[in-house]
């Protein structure tokens, strides 16, 4: 069995997490819209530059129809998160992430006709519960507080909805991806949402772009853009090598790292606290990667 879809996985998740790390100064001290679009801006460069040596594969009806449907969803999707986790806590939200692989046994066979074993949904299960868990270190009413809360707290169900989304654009993504090469369709994809977004960041950022230009604030984001084009990179490459339920699932480490990430770089607390949740996701990991 190739484990490269695991290497590349993996790779993707801590691009992502390290993207997420450097990106959580900027996003407290300016415009989230700002933070967001320029976020993207920045992974063109790496991105540009692949695209020059790559061939033009062959397109057909079902690559044109997966990526302008998947797009729009895409845009929806970040619009939500922004709101979600501007209004309510991150320790209500971020929890709900943890659904996309759980909505993605379901979404992908209808979308892909993949189906995902017992084995395999039992690991991804494992994967989830542990990333939920990972989030709610600061809860002290109990472990159901974010569903408790879903009643009062809007954010909450933007994020349960940004969960769903995310998996339907993954699916989507995973059929484009089949209808050309991974690298084609991610190096576009970005290139398109980057010209989509453009108008809504300006809009919602609008007070604040002279000063986050004046000022350079913009230059806090050159790394974790390239970062999050590195994720661009290994995330669609993996998702051409195995089914996307278990990439999406593996790639949720980057919730893991990103905890440890907190505490080395934020000195967040209750890391201790968080090792069920981190201890089955690597039981969870470790049952995915073997699955068929």
């Amino acid at each position: 069995m190739s484990y490269l879809w695991v290497i590349l996985s993996l790779l993707s998740a801590f691009s992502l997490a390290t993207s997420d790390a450097l990106a959580k100064k900027a996003v407290k001290e300016n415009n989230e819209y700002l933070v967001a679009w320029f976020r993207l801006v920045f992974t063109l460069p790496l991105l540009i530059v692949i695209w020059i040596f790559i061939p033009i594969p062959k397109l057909d009806g079902d690559f044109y129809k997966a990526f302008l449907i998947a797009l729009p969803i895409e845009i929806i999707t970040i619009v939500l998160y922004i709101k979600a986790l501007k209004l309510s806590p991150l320790s209500l939200t971020l929890p709900f992430l943890a659904l996309t692989p759980v909505f993605l046994i379901f979404i992908s066979y209808f979308i892909l006709g993949e189906r995902v074993s017992l084995i395999g949904g039992a690991g991804i299960f494992l994967i989830a519960a542990g990333s939920y868990l990972l989030n709610i270190g600061e809860v002290k009413k109990g472990i159901f507080e974010p569903f408790k809360a879903i009643k009062k707290e809007k954010g909450s169900i933007l994020m349960i909805c940004v969960a769903l989304l995310y998996s339907i654009t993954a699916s989507l993504g995973k059929m484009a991806i089949e209808h050309s090469s991974p690298l084609f369709f991610g190096i576009t994809y970005f290139i398109a949402l980057n010209i989509v977004f453009m108008p809504i960041g300006l809009l919602m950022g609008k007070g604040d772009l002279k000063r986050f230009v004046n000022e350079r604030k913009y230059r806090s984001l050159i790394l974790p853009g390239l970062f999050y084009s590195i994720m661009v990179i290994t995330h669609m490459t993996a998702m051409k090598l195995t089914k996307v339920a278990y990439m999406i699932s593996v790639k949720r480490t980057s919730l893991l790292i990103g905890v440890i990430y907190g505490y080395l770089l934020f000195r967040e607390e209750d890391i201790k606290g968080r090792m069920l949740g981190a201890l089955l996701m690597f039981t969870g990991f470790v049952i995915v990667v073997n699955a068929r």
